[in-house]
């Protein structure tokens, strides 16, 4: 099934992110203190990026509270990745969840809420979904 509409996702917080194997190398090697991380995450609906959250310095509990409101048409799925913002080169993987916007639909017809999606690997990202005439609030 296939969405269409307008959408508004509000990005609430991370919780208990971890640093990535790259990001801990001087950790190990100059013995230096465990590395916190300056994440942002990108949403994107059936891949195509819609939105970057604002990337918060040091810390593995980042909070957003940012919003994005977006017009989809024929949409199947919402991406959230979470990405640790490094100086030089690439940056770096953290964790990602897929939401199919069947499921989302399915939910808020009923009135139900979600809660309890995970990011993987084994992170969690709390975010609220709204659409006219219904509301569906998600603890990722």
């Amino acid at each position: 099934m296939k969405f269409n509409g307008y959408l508004k996702l509000r990005i609430g917080e991370a919780l208990n992110l971890k640093p990535t194997t790259f990001s801990r190398r001087h950790t190990v090697i100059f013995n230096k203190a465990p590395q916190t991380l300056d994440p942002y995450i990108m949403v994107k609906v059936d891949d195509f990026k819609v939105g970057q959250t604002h990337t918060k310095q040091k810390t593995n509990m980042p909070t957003y509270n940012e919003e994005f409101c977006l017009s989809v048409n024929d949409g199947k799925q919402i991406e959230l990745a979470v990405f640790h913002d490094t100086p030089i080169g690439y940056d770096d993987f953290v964790a990602n969840c897929t939401i199919q916007f069947e499921d989302l639909i399915k939910t808020s017809n009923t009135g139900d809420t979600f809660e309890g999606w995970d990011l993987k690997p084994l992170q969690q990202c709390k975010l609220n979904l709204f659409r006219p005439g219904a509301t569906a609030c998600f603890s990722l």
